[in-house]
């Protein structure tokens, strides 16, 4: 398996970020939140109970684009503008909060969403991670 801080490491370009292990961080655990929430998401879209977890559903799938988007943004580590990483990350703090926060609700009858809830709420903790390394 790809070892993300030997990668980055091995790249000529100086991130937004100058803090190589919140980074390599991130960009594992942004992978394994969007693994999750798009597992998840097929979990409840197969559960009996499916109508009642349609907005979960939407969420998880929201969740997973952002955290792909997040993680190609950090991947690359060229992005010039501040702002707009800043930017990334929170919105995807938003979507990985929201996600724990739903799936957490279903915890109790769903393994996936118990799952879903603990990875997302990591996720949501590395992304406030990268925000203070942004700032500092």
């Amino acid at each position: 398996m790809l070892q993300t801080k030997e990668l980055l490491d091995s790249v000529t370009t100086v991130g937004p970020l100058g803090h190589e292990e919140v980074l390599a961080r991130a960009v594992d655990v942004l992978g394994e939140c969007e693994e999750a929430v798009t597992a998840c998401a097929a979990g409840m879209i197969a559960a009996q109970d499916a109508d009642e977890l349609r907005t979960a559903i939407g969420q998880n799938l929201d969740c997973a684009d952002v955290a792909v988007a997040t993680r190609r943004v950090l991947t690359r580590g060229s992005t010039p503008d501040p702002a707009l990483l800043t930017a990334q990350v929170e919105a995807c703090l938003i979507a990985c909060e929201r996600s724990r926060d739903l799936c957490g609700r279903h915890a109790a009858r769903h393994e996936h969403c118990r799952i879903c809830a603990e990875v997302t709420g990591r996720a949501a903790d590395v992304c406030r991670d990268v925000l203070a390394a942004a700032r500092s």
